[in-house]
């Protein structure tokens, strides 16, 4: 093949001889015009001022042919796109507000033909929303489209959803974004699967990131009293809709609930290579350490616990007194042992154990996860007690929940349990009480932690915590329980 550029053109005798003839012409009026200005007085002066002229025009002619080369063609008229007022204006009635944006997460279902998502696209450009990231999840009859958007202030989410619905979009939902979600997917998802790696008890919590607001249970094979409870899996999972089964790798079930949103085949996948890697790596916490030491002297260790240490925790219950595992429990203490098993495993939370120098395990704090919401728990041994353990642990049980994201965490005790209430209050938290029948269920909320401990700082009010056993308070505002831990529902 010749390309356009080498390949000849052919040569026509008639272009030639019509070139010529408008040369001999062009030379013929030329000198006839010099002749008739040339025999003038002022003839020569007349010339040189006309070519001057004539090259200033050639000059200016070449600058602007350069400067306008690149300018788009004139648009036709009624074609132009609207300025951000009239967009604005035509939303809300009104100009304001035209330059403060948000964020929006937002998905819909689309046909899966060509110019279905470019319909989507013309839509939000007309109301000068920027598409910041972009996923698709084909289906079987269509294709779900995520967005992460940035949009005026001034438009309604019920106005972004009309427009879409308009555009072709079906099962549209939207709800507020952070900058947190300014994160690519890829990378987000390698965070998420670093964090299972480092620790098996992150499994949970990186699959509520993965998959956004959700409720997930880790639902065990075999109860506490060793009764099976027939929960159980394929190996290759369940997805139905808004649900999603997994078989956990220690045993029982992982189920996943979103009922304001069905998963996607796309979701299913990611969760359950997630799910494969924990299984891979087995069983895993970190073996950090902190060494403190007691106002009497004694040094007393710190650090995550699992089922490798079931023995010297049953060492530690046979030390504790009926009185201490009847608070702790809330039931018959000769059940106390068949919970340790639960409590120490990865997969339903995160337990900090305290040991002496001479390796004796004398306290246990532990962070359950309870499907939407984060049970607290403490267990210090009879002959360890008042000496400043339970704030210890329980302040750095609330560190955790900060960082797995928590809104809140919540002890279930009973109202008598001086002790653990002093020690929530002792937090500096907004506290909740709730008590029936001698149950009471304390909540703090973190939410708010960070503005409080900034606040502390900048006004130098800040206290030195004190022992739990030292404060002794009762609860101030009195309402019924309406939920209970899961340690009380596996025990019943």
């Amino acid at each position: 093949m010749t390309s356009s550029k080498t390949a000849r053109r052919p040569h026509h005798w008639r272009r030639d001889l019509i070139e010529l003839a408008a040369l001999f012409t062009a030379v013929a009026v030329a000198d006839a015009i010099a002749n008739l200005i040339g025999h003038q007085p002022d003839g020569p002066y007349l010339l040189v001022a006309s070519a001057v002229a004539l090259v200033a025009t050639a000059a200016f002619h070449t600058w602007w042919a350069r400067r306008h080369s690149n300018a788009p063609p004139p648009e036709e008229p009624g074609t132009s796109d609207p300025t951000p007022d009239e967009v604005t204006g035509s939303i809300d009635g009104s100009g304001a507000g035209a330059g403060e944006t948000v964020l929006w997460r937002m998905r819909t279902t689309v046909r899966d033909a060509p110019g279905s998502l470019a319909a989507l696209c013309l839509v939000l450009a007309r109301l000068r929303i920027d598409i910041l990231t972009l996923q698709t999840h084909p289906l079987a009859d269509g294709t779900v489209d995520e967005f992460l958007l940035r949009a005026p202030a001034s438009l309604p989410a019920q106005e972004l959803t009309r427009q879409i619905s308009g555009a072709g979009g079906t099962a549209t939902w939207i709800e507020r974004a952070d900058t947190h979600d300014l994160v690519d997917t890829p990378t987000r998802v390698l965070s998420l699967a670093t964090r299972t790696a480092l620790d098996a008890a992150e499994l949970p919590l990186a699959l509520r990131q993965l998959l956004g607001r959700c409720t997930i249970h880790s639902l065990p094979a075999v109860s506490i009293t060793g009764r099976p409870i027939g929960e159980s899996a394929p190996v290759e999972g369940v997805l139905e809709e808004t649900v999603m089964r997994l078989r956990d790798p220690s045993g029982g079930v992982i189920s996943v609930e979103r009922p304001h949103l069905p998963f996607t085949p796309t979701e299913f996948a990611r969760a359950r290579a997630l799910v494969e890697l924990d299984a891979r790596l087995g069983p895993r916490v970190p073996r950090s350490e902190d060494i403190l030491t007691l106002p009497e002297g004694n040094e007393i260790t710190v650090r995550r616990a699992d089922r490798s240490d079931l023995a010297a925790a049953r060492a530690m219950h046979d030390r504790c007194s009926p009185g201490t595992l009847g608070l702790r429990y809330h039931g018959p203490v000769g059940d106390a042992d068949r919970y340790l098993d639960h409590l120490l495993s990865p997969r339903f939370g995160r337990t900090l154990a305290v040991q002496t120098a001479s390796g004796k395990l004398v306290a246990l704090g532990h962070l359950l996860w309870d499907g939407d919401e984060t049970e607290v728990a403490l267990l210090v041994e009879d002959d360890w007690q008042r000496r400043g353990i339970g704030s210890e642990l329980l302040g750095r049980l609330v560190q955790l929940a900060e960082e797995a994201g928590c809104d809140s965490v919540y002890a279930v005790t009973q109202s008598r349990n001086t002790g653990m209430v002093a020690a929530m209050r002792a937090l500096e938290l907004p506290l909740d009480y709730q008590i029936e029948e001698g149950t009471l269920v304390i909540t703090a909320r973190l939410t708010s932690a960070t503005e409080l401990r900034s606040a502390t700082e900048l006004t130098g009010a800040a206290e030195p915590r004190r022992a739990a056993d030292e404060l002794t308070a009762q609860p101030t505002d009195a309402r019924p329980a309406q939920r209970s831990g899961p340690a009380e529902r596996a025990r019943r």
